[in-house]
């Protein structure tokens, strides 16, 4: 399958969007393990979480009103953009 370059464009046109699909590719996680993986604060992951969840890159394992202890991982979508993104040195 060729690479959606529009997706990988929308990726990495965002450095914080970069690291949370990066880690997100490492396994499920909230946003707080997240911020502390990648060295954002949480008010910029959740940001890039939520642009990420519209083009369907990464999604909530938990039920949507859970408030506490949200999960997310990433879909089969965004692990091609991903590897994508690397295996083109894309990430900054």
């Amino acid at each position: 399958m060729s690479p959606d370059w529009d997706v990988v464009g929308y990726v990495i046109s965002s450095d914080h969007r970069t690291k949370v699909l990066g880690r997100l590719a490492e396994g499920p996680a909230t946003p707080t393990q997240i911020a502390t993986d990648v060295d954002l604060s949480v008010t910029h992951v959740s940001r890039a979480l939520s642009s990420l969840r519209e083009r369907d890159l990464v999604e909530l394992l938990v039920p949507e009103d859970r408030r506490k202890g949200r999960v997310y991982g990433i879909t089969e979508q965004g692990a091609s953009a991903w590897e994508t993104i690397q295996t083109k040195d894309l990430s900054k």
